[in-house]
C-alpha cells in the first residue's frame, strides 16, 4: 500500500471517529474523485451555496437526495402568478369600462356635484376663518362668503362698464369707418370689384340665410335648450355649494361611523389628499390666467387698443374655461384691434396674443400644475388632450384634476403597499389630515398609528423564507 493511500485511510479513520456525518462526506468525495461528473457537482455543491425566496418547502429529487426545487413546479408557479395577473388586469379593465359608462349616464347630475366641489376648495378658507375666527353660525358663514364673492364679481363688473360704455360709440364709428375701408379697398385692385358686385353677393347671402331659415330656428330652439340647461346647472351647482360649504365637516366623521375605524380613517386621508389637490389645482389655474391676461393686456396698451383693461378681465375669466375661452377672448381682443387700429396693428396684437397663450399652455400651466398637483407635465398634456378629445370643453377642463385625484389614490395605495411590506415605517407617511381635529371628527389618530405600525411589523413565518439550494439543512 503507497504513502497516499495510507494517509488517505489514516484520514478517513479519523473522520469515520468524528460522526457518521463525516464518514459519509469523505466516502461522497473519494467517489466524487473516481467520477469527474460526480467531482463537478460535489463542487458546485459547496462553492455555490445559493439562497432562492419562496414560499414552498423544496422538493428533494429522487437522484442524489437533495432539496432542490423542481424546475416544473417554478415555471408552473410563474405560470400561475402571470394567470392570476391577467385575470385581475381584465377583471378591472371590464370594471372601468362599466364605470365609465355608468359616469355618462349620471352625468348630468354628476356635473354639477364636480363643479361646486372645486368652487368649495376656492371659498371655503373664509368660510372657515369667519366659523372659527369670528364664531359665526355655519349658514351665516358661508352665505356671507358667497355673497362677499357675488359683490367682488358685481365690483369688478362696474369696473369695467363705464369704459366699456364710454367707448361704445367710437368702436361703432370706428367699425363702420373699417367696413367702408374694407369695401374701397375690394373695389381697388387686385380685386376691382364693382359695387353692383357687392351688393349681389349680399343679396345671395340673404337668399341662403332664407333658404335656411329652418335649420337657423332649429340651432336656435336648441341653443335656448342648451342655455336653459346651463342655467339649470349653474343653479344647482350654486346650491349644492351651500351645503357642500355648510355641512362639508360633517361628512368625514359621517363617513367613518358607517365604514368602521380603519376603512373610515383610510378614505379619510385619501379624500383629504383629494381636497388638497382640487385647491392647488384652482389656484394653479387662477396664477395661470392671471399671467395671460396680464401680458395679453400689456400688449394691447402699448399697441394703445381701446377697452385694454376690460379685454385683460375678460381673458381672466375665459382663462378658467379651457380651449374656447382663450380663443375667444383673443378672438375679441383682435377684432377690437382691427376695427380701431387697422389691419397691422392687428396682426400684431394676433401674434401676441398667439405667443402669451402658447407660453402659458406649453410651459407655464404644465409646470406649475404639475408641482401643485405632483403630476408630471408629460401627465397633464395627455390628460388634457385626453379629456377635450373624449368629453370636449368640459372635459377639458376637468381632466387634470380628474388625473390628479386618480393619482392621489395611487399614490396613497403604493405607500399603504409599502408600508406592509416593511420598506417605510409610518413616520415615512406625510398625513394631510387635520391633526389639530383628528381627535374629535377621526377619533383617535395615535390608535390608528399603531395599528398601521402593527401591520408593519406584521410578517408570516411560513412565507417568504429563505432555503438553500444544493446543501442540504442540518
Amino acid at each position: 500500500m503507497s504513502d497516499d493511500q495510507s494517509s488517505r485511510r489514516s484520514s478517513g479513520d479519523n473522520r469515520r471517529g468524528d460522526s457518521p456525518a463525516n464518514y459519509e462526506e469523505e466516502s461522497a468525495s473519494v467517489s466524487a474523485a473516481k467520477n469527474p461528473s460526480r467531482l463537478a457537482k460535489e463542487q458546485f455543491r459547496y462553492d455555490f451555496p445559493a439562497t432562492v425566496e419562496t414560499g414552498e418547502k423544496p422538493r428533494p429529487t429522487p437522484d442524489d437526495g437533495q432539496e432542490v426545487t423542481d424546475r416544473a413546479a417554478v415555471i408552473g408557479q410563474d405560470g400561475r402568478w402571470v394567470a392570476g395577473w391577467a385575470l385581475r388586469i381584465i377583471v378591472l379593465a371590464g370594471a372601468g369600462y362599466l364605470l365609465f359608462k355608468g359616469l355618462g349616464l349620471i352625468w348630468v347630475g354628476l356635473l354639477p356635484v364636480v363643479l361646486a366641489l372645486l368652487i368649495c376648495t376656492v371659498l371655503w378658507p373664509p368660510v372657515r376663518v369667519l366659523r372659527e375666527k369670528a364664531h359665526f353660525p355655519a349658514a351665516l358663514a358661508v352665505l356671507v362668503t358667497i355673497l362677499g364673492a357675488f359683490a367682488l364679481f358685481a365690483a369688478v363688473i362696474a369696473a369695467i362698464a363705464p369704459s366699456v360704455v364710454n367707448q361704445v360709440p367710437t368702436l361703432v364709428r370706428r367699425a363702420e369707418e373699417g367696413i367702408q375701408s374694407i369695401i374701397d379697398w375690394m373695389q381697388g385692385p387686385p380685386l376691382n370689384l364693382e359695387l353692383e358686385q357687392l351688393q349681389n353677393a349680399v343679396n345671395e347671402i340673404g337668399t341662403v340665410l332664407q333658404e335656411s331659415s329652418g335649420q337657423i330656428f332649429s340651432g336656435v330652439v336648441t341653443g335656448l335648450s342648451t342655455a336653459t340647461s346651463f342655467l339649470v346647472t349653474v343653479f344647482v351647482t350654486l346650491v349644492l355649494t351651500f351645503f357642500f360649504l355648510k355641512d362639508g365637516p360633517r361628512f368625514l366623521p359621517w363617513l367613518r361611523k358607517y365604514l368602521g375605524g380603519n376603512v373610515g380613517w383610510h378614505l379619510t386621508e385619501v379624500f383629504s389628499r383629494t381636497w388638497n389637490t382640487l385647491a392647488g389645482f384652482i389656484r394653479t389655474q387662477a396664477i395661470v390666467s392671471f399671467v395671460d391676461a396680464f401680458f395679453i393686456g400689456l400688449g394691447l396698451v402699448i399697441m394703445q387698443v381701446p377697452l385694454a383693461f376690460a379685454l385683460a378681465v375678460i381673458t381672466f375669466i375665459a382663462g378658467f374655461i379651457p380651449i374656447v375661452g382663450a380663443i375667444t377672448a383673443g378672438a375679441l381682443a383682435v377684432v377690437v384691434a382691427l376695427v380701431t387700429n387697422g389691419f397691422w396693428p392687428a396682426v400684431i396684437v394676433l401674434v401676441i396674443i398667439i405667443a402669451v397663450q402658447q407660453l402659458e399652455s406649453n410651459i407655464l400651466q404644465p409646470v406649475l400644475q404639475s408641482k401643485a398637483m405632483n403630476l408630471h407635465a408629460a401627465i397633464v398634456l395627455l390628460a388634457v388632450t385626453v379629456g377635450s378629445t373624449l368629453f370636449g370643453i368640459i372635459g377639458a377642463f376637468l381632466a387634470v384634476p380628474v388625473a390628479a385625484t386618480l393619482a392621489v389614490w395611487l399614490r396613497y395605495h403604493s405607500e399603504m403597499v409599502a408600508l406592509r411590506a416593511g420598506e417605510i415605517t409610518i413616520d415615512d407617511i406625510k398625513i394631510d389630515t387635520d391633526n389639530s381635529k383628528t381627535k374629535s371628527t377621526l377619533e383617535s389618530f395615535s390608535s390608528v398609528r399603531d395599528r398601521l405600525k402593527r401591520i408593519a411589523t406584521r410578517r408570516d413565518e411560513d412565507e417568504g423564507a429563505a432555503v438553500p439550494v444544493g446543501r442540504p439543512s442540518d
